[in-house]
């Protein structure tokens, strides 16, 4: 068979293979739907993937990369495209134990840190990653998912944030705590300058733009109370779980002005 006609066959196919992964995720056979996929990719090549992706209802994208982080191997993670990817991350909260935001939000949030890293640093593709970066962000759910990862580690957050702010582009990850979120918050500011801006306003709402937050230090004591209000890990997560579309239309947000200036100019 020519590479037109396998291209052809597959195209073909595609409906089917939509339906067949779709049933088998929501059966919670994630294993045999990745079988699926590596299957179609054998036969097709990768662009079949990726179709599928692109065409599965976006809370059935949800809950098959909920499954996988980074330290799992799944092809839907490497070629999921980043509008998929994007819409998905709206229903994402619908996956998550009630009982666990009341009485382990971080838990959930360090969840959710392995699975937005393992999406993002799937491979080296720097164009991909900004991509993917600026869909995410381009949302309000997205704003505030970026916004549950910053609430692990505000301190540095912050301190990031005054170091864009006077470094722009030259910016490094390299923080006092040496976190893990760090270098992919800088990676953030990179890609969408007003996605980086809505997702720290997400987690600190009194402040209008970034440039207020230059001089602000929170209290090295966790436990002492900020000087200005911050949204909490699962305060957070209520929120995310408040923005799970009701209706399978979701309005994306249009042309905006930015929040901010233009940081990395």
């Amino acid at each position: 068979m020519s590479d037109q006609e396998s291209s052809d066959a597959g195209k073909a196919n595609l409906p089917a293979l939509t339906r067949q992964v779709s049933e088998l995720v929501l059966a919670g056979s994630l294993e045999h739907a990745e079988e699926a996929f590596s299957q179609a990719a054998d036969e097709h090549g990768d662009y079949a993937v990726v179709e599928v992706l692109s065409t599965l209802p976006p809370q059935v994208t949800a809950l098959h990369l909920s499954g996988f982080d980074g330290a799992k191997t799944s092809l839907a993670t490497m070629l999921v495209p980043p509008k998929a990817w994007a819409d998905s991350l709206a229903y994402i909260a619908a996956t998550w134990p009630d009982n666990l935001i009341e009485d382990d939000p971080e838990r959930i949030a360090e969840n959710l840190f392995n699975h937005v890293h393992g999406i993002v640093y799937a491979n080296d593709d720097e164009e991909r990653r900004i991509e993917l970066l600026q869909e995410a962000s381009a949302t309000d759910h997205g704003a505030t998912v970026f916004a549950i990862l910053w609430s692990l580690a505000p301190k540095e957050i912050l301190e990031l944030a005054g170091e864009i702010l006077s470094k722009g582009r030259y910016v490094t990850a390299q923080t006092s705590g040496d976190s893990d979120i760090a270098p992919l918050a800088v990676d953030l500011a990179k890609a969408s300058e007003d996605g980086w801006e809505r997702s720290l306003l997400e987690l600190f709402p009194e402040f209008r733009h970034s440039a207020e937050m230059a001089d602000v230090a929170l209290p090295d004591d966790p436990d002492e109370e900020s000087p200005f209000m911050q949204r909490s890990t699962r305060e957070l997560l209520y929120r995310l779980r408040k923005q799970v579309p009701s209706v399978r239309s979701m309005p994306r947000r249009g042309a905006r002005r930015s929040l901010g200036t233009d940081i990395f100019s």
